[in-house]
């Protein structure tokens, strides 16, 4: 195996496969990537088992062949080569070097025999457009639960329908729906699959490196489910359990609506959180006509305070919230207008853009106690 790449190039195609690499396991050749060199390019992967990775980088092949290459070590030298052109190839003994102007490197590999084969991709079920898969994961991805024994909640809920793509994410404090309408071309069927927290990642990733109406082909066999996109692949073991009914959580019938600005609350509420409760993140907001009051809920740290112009004509009204569940949400939005929408100082709120776009967005989180 001998080729050469542009360096750039190269250091991107390895760092989008470093996901699947596993970094603990006691099986050597799982922090490997295998490469692939033809003469169409390059071919990279990687699976810690769960997670599997496949992707394209152009290159030059002088001596076609396979080689499994230390996956992280690999992708450092290539990082720390000026851009230009790399050169690698291999040794005898299953050592590879690697050459770029006045550096050389050699690593000691691995027998590509030895690298697990990563499952054939069958048919797709259904195709979505890049642009619209990733801002999906963007809008949801964040409310996942991190707690290893919720594990049907460590990942996100993906529903096809004909005309309409909907993910969801809770970690039982809070939920975030976000849907689509748009072509979902080969679908069929409803179809709903769970796609565990790392392959959400993945797929992220494999969106961002798409033109955003390039389309993604979603497949699922007996045990994985599978993303494609062009010679780029992302595999993962399917999550087994019941995704909760989160239809039934929706509010319903909040009628308190406050309206602000997104950027001027997104700062405003960084910087009140500064003193928040270390435990609790709790922040108060306390909401009368034309303004809300941010201020700290308790605490040793210290006390802080803000006010800022509201769109709000009820009655006078306190709620709390873990102030890190408001920032996920607004880091997303970014700018425009948002609402809130309450029933009360105890049941659960929900936020919104207040500007409609080409996504239903629905954050729904929990108010603490004062």
């Amino acid at each position: 195996m001998e080729f050469s790449v542009d360096t750039k190039s190269f250091a991107d195609a390895l760092e989008q496969i470093q996901g699947a690499v596993d970094k603990k396991s006691t099986i050597p050749i799982l922090s490997h990537a295998l490469v692939e060199a033809s003469a169409t390019g390059l071919h990279l992967a990687a699976t810690d088992l769960e997670l599997g990775i496949r992707v394209f980088c152009p290159a030059s092949a002088k001596a076609p062949g396979q080689g499994a290459i230390p996956a992280r070590r690999l992708l450092d030298i290539v990082r720390s080569l000026p851009d230009g052109e790399v050169r690698v190839r291999a040794l005898e003994n299953h050592w590879v070097q690697i050459d770029s102007g006045r550096s050389t490197f050699k690593l000691a590999a691995m027998a590509k025999d030895n690298f697990p084969a990563l499952p054939a991709v069958p048919p797709a079920l259904a195709e979505v457009p890049a642009g619209t898969l990733g801002g999906l994961i963007d809008r949801t991805a964040f409310a996942m639960s991190s707690e290893e024994s919720r594990y049907t909640l460590n990942g996100a809920l993906l529903v096809l329908r004909p005309g309409k793509v909907e993910m969801v994410a809770t970690d039982g404090s809070r939920l975030s729906l976000a849907g689509r309408e748009t072509e979902v071309a080969g679908l069929k069927n409803e179809e709903r699959m769970l796609v565990p927290r790392r392959a959400l990642a993945a797929v992220r990733r494999l969106a961002e490196t798409q033109e955003s109406d390039t389309p993604i082909k979603i497949a699922r066999d007996d045990s994985h489910l599978l993303f494609s996109a062009a010679d780029s692949i992302v595999i993962t073991c399917l999550l087994s359990g019941q995704f909760p009914n989160y239809e039934a959580v929706l509010p319903q019938s909040n009628s308190i609506v406050l309206t602000l600005d997104a950027g001027a609350f997104r700062e405003a509420l960084a910087r009140v959180s500064l003193l928040a409760p270390e435990q609790s993140h709790g922040v108060c907001l306390a909401l009368e006509p034309g303004q809300l009051t941010l201020s700290t809920a308790g605490g040793d740290a210290g006390e802080a305070v803000e006010s800022m112009d509201a769109a709000y004509s009820g009655g006078p009204l306190r709620v709390a919230f873990n102030c890190l569940f408001l920032l996920d949400f607004l880091n997303v939005v970014k700018s425009g207008q948002v609402e809130i929408a309450l029933k009360d100082n105890q049941s659960a709120a929900e936020l919104r853009p207040a500007d409609l776009d080409e996504y239903l967005w629905r954050y729904v989180a929990m108010p603490m106690r004062l």
